[in-house]
Parts: C-alpha cells; sequence; structure tokens
C-alpha cells in the first residue's frame, strides 16, 4: 500500500470520487451522508438498500449515479406479479427448435430494484444468487454476470398494504441500510427552483468499468491494524445475545445479531472512509462512522425493545 503506485492511485481515487460528488449535486440537493454511503458501497462492491418515505428522490438519486458511471443500467419495478424469470430471464424455443436463454434484466451492471418489498419471497430470492455469487443459474446452466454488479434498491417504510417484508438472508445480502429524511427547509427551496424551471441538467461520465473495479481492489489492499480490525469484530460480536455477552442491552433488547458478513463490510467500508478522509489505513472512528447503517438490517429487536418503542439506531448507539 505505500507504493509510490498506491499513493497515487489513491489521490486518484480522492479526486474521481469528489468529481463524481460534484456531478451528482447537479441533480440532488443535500443528502451527503445517503450519497457518501451509496458511492462507498459502490467502491466496496457491495449493496445498498435505500429506505425513505416517497418523494425524498431515491430512484432519481440511483439513475444520477447511473447516468455519472459508463455502465449498464436496468430499472426493475418490482410488483406483486413479477415472476422470477422477468429477473433473471428464461429459456424459449428459437427457429431452429432447441432452447436458447433469453437474458432478463439482471444482465446489467447496476440494477435499480424499486420498491423491492412490493413483490413476494419467491421473485425476491431471484436476486439471492446474483448478489451473493455475482451469477444466475438456470436450467442447471451458470451465467456469470459482469462486473462491477451491484443492486441497489428502494423500499417505503410507511405504506405496508400489498409489501411482503425482506427475507433476513436477503437483507444480510445488502452492504449498507441507508436511511432518507426529509431535506432541510433551504435544501427544499433549492429543490423546488430546480424542478419548475426549464433548465436542462447534463451529466458528464466520471468513471467507467475499469476504474471501478481498480478503485475497488485498491480498497481492498489497504492495511488494518489489529487492533481496530479486533475492535470491528468485537462490535458486531456484541450485536449477539449470549450467556457470554455481558452488556445487559444487548441480551434484554436484541433477538437475533448480526452474522460474520457484517463483520466483513464494517472492515471494508471503514477501509473506504477512511481513503476518503486522507489515511492510509482506518483506525476505531472509522469504524464507529460506518457501523449504524451496517448493522441496522442485520439486528432483530425483541418484543421488550418493541413495547418501549426503541429503534434498531438507538440499540447501536449504546452498544456503541
Amino acid at each position: 500500500m505505500q507504493t509510490n503506485n498506491n499513493i497515487e492511485l489513491v489521490k486518484d481515487f480522492i479526486s474521481s470520487y469528489k468529481k463524481f460528488k460534484e456531478e451528482i449535486s447537479k441533480v440532488i440537493i443535500g443528502q451527503d451522508n445517503v450519497v457518501d454511503q451509496v458511492l462507498m458501497s459502490i467502491f466496496c462492491d457491495g449493496h445498498s438498500l435505500l429506505v425513505g418515505v416517497p418523494g425524498l428522490a431515491k430512484t432519481l438519486l440511483i439513475q444520477t449515479i447511473s447516468d455519472c458511471l459508463g455502465l449498464k443500467f436496468n430499472r426493475i419495478q418490482f410488483t406483486p406479479d413479477l415472476m422470477p424469470s422477468d429477473i433473471v430471464g428464461s429459456e424459449i424455443l428459437d427457429n431452429n427448435r432447441s432452447f436458447k436463454f433469453l437474458k432478463g434484466p439482471i444482465f446489467s451492471n447496476i440494477i435499480l430494484a424499486d420498491e423491492i418489498n412490493r413483490t413476494p419471497p419467491k421473485t425476491q430470492a431471484a436476486l439471492l444468487e446474483a448478489m451473493q455469487e455475482k451469477s444466475i443459474t438456470n436450467s442447471g446452466n451458470t451465467y456469470q454476470l459482469d462486473k462491477p454488479f451491484f443492486v441497489l434498491a428502494t423500499q417505503n417504510p410507511i405504506e405496508q398494504e400489498g409489501t411482503y417484508p425482506l427475507p433476513e438472508a436477503q437483507l444480510d445480502r445488502f452492504m449498507f441500510n441507508i436511511k432518507l429524511d426529509y431535506p432541510k427547509y433551504d435544501e427544499e427551496i433549492e429543490i423546488v427552483k430546480r424542478t419548475t424551471s426549464e433548465n436542462e441538467i447534463s451529466l458528464n461520465k466520471i468513471m467507467d468499468a475499469l476504474d471501478i473495479i481498480k478503485y475497488q481492489n485498491l480498497i481492498r489492499s489497504v492495511p488494518i491494524n489489529d487492533n481496530v480490525l479486533h475492535y470491528a469484530v468485537s462490535l458486531v460480536n456484541k450485536t449477539r445475545p449470549s450467556i457470554e455477552n455481558k452488556d445487559v442491552t444487548v441480551n434484554e433488547y436484541i433477538e437475533w445479531g448480526a452474522g460474520p458478513r457484517a463483520s466483513q463490510y464494517i472492515v471494508l467500508a471503514s477501509k473506504c472512509h477512511a481513503l476518503l478522509n486522507g489515511k492510509y489505513t482506518p483506525d476505531i472512528e472509522d469504524v464507529k462512522s460506518i457501523a449504524i447503517p451496517v448493522l441496522r438490517h442485520r439486528i432483530v429487536k425483541n418484543y421488550k425493545a418493541e413495547s418501549k418503542g426503541m429503534s434498531v439506531d438507538d440499540i447501536i448507539h449504546r452498544i456503541l
């Protein structure tokens, strides 16, 4: 990591990241933390779930990111009648009376899974192999997806009529669970000005597939000290209720804790966070900065926490 080539690559990464954010800010007002977390998940080769009420530009943010990247992009609108074959593809009989696999929209670099919780678990499960293995199996044949590949999904937290909760196995495959809040007053003024005028915004391509893969490899090459690694793993371990765990908050309010994938994502995200803040190795503050979006969808609170109105974020804050 300390070679001159790597140092130049870090500078190049930070410069490209800033340009990326500047392009996105032409369309998206505010939401700095949200944009940072989505971009970090991309550079860590992870997936993100964006949760927010309608009208907070979840879909627009993902479309804007895709416009700034020279990558293939597909949007899948999840509905109750969507079938797995509508996502992964299906076999058809061609003119030669032989079966041919017709690829579905999942064969792209960026997948916008819009309102992902509006489709039944059978269809949601069609994404499981793609998100973890970066491949699709159909009729005994395995098809590799293009790299880089990431799923950016949106979900509405308040309208639960006609929705299906995401299985824990699928939630665990998302690196970040990102919550979007309402914009500030000044930001909303600017949003209304921009969206009610005739001005057309043109976005520049900032990176291509090779650039993203190069930066993903850079982040994995970042060294991490043993004490920071132990802190990250210990943090995840403390979310699991057990007799050995002496944390009263955890044993009292958590039903199930986070698994090992949380530790992996915390380490990767803290490496990316460190680079973006001018550090060549992450410290404990980097781990704390990204812990909540990594853990919030991996912890299941119990009835006692529900009855007291405690959120998962409240519990994570206590653990931190």
